[in-house]
């Protein structure tokens, strides 16, 4: 049974997340312009640093803040892109978004240690 809470837990979290960006995103910059695509990169910055700096649990951590960043997004981005810019986009966001993680848990670790 715990599982079964924890996955609805982590669902009910998600979806919030999820409704979160896309409002971010529909209200930030018309779709597929430079623009979203600089908007979904600072929603997975900012998703992975709370995520770092928070260490949340199942609700806010693996639901609402993996439901709020996104790698399909950026994804799409690449796949409406030459080879090249692509494989920019993808290295940038996986980049940017660990750097964003390890920077928010060196902050959480320099509070506590």
């Amino acid at each position: 049974m715990d599982t079964f809470r924890t996955a609805l837990t982590v669902g009910l979290g998600a979806g919030l997340g999820a409704v979160l960006r896309h409002l971010v995103v529909l209200y930030g910059a018309a779709p597929g312009t430079t623009a979203a695509l600089a908007l979904t990169f600072a929603v997975n910055i900012a998703g992975c640093f709370a995520m770092g700096l928070y260490k949340p649990g199942p609700l806010w951590g693996a639901g609402f803040l993996g439901g709020f960043t996104t790698f399909s997004a950026v994804s799409v981005a690449a796949m409406q892109s030459d080879a090249i810019v692509a494989l920019v986009i993808v290295a940038l966001s996986f980049a940017t978004s660990i750097v964003a993680y390890l920077l928010g848990h060196t902050l959480r670790e320099g509070r506590h240690g």
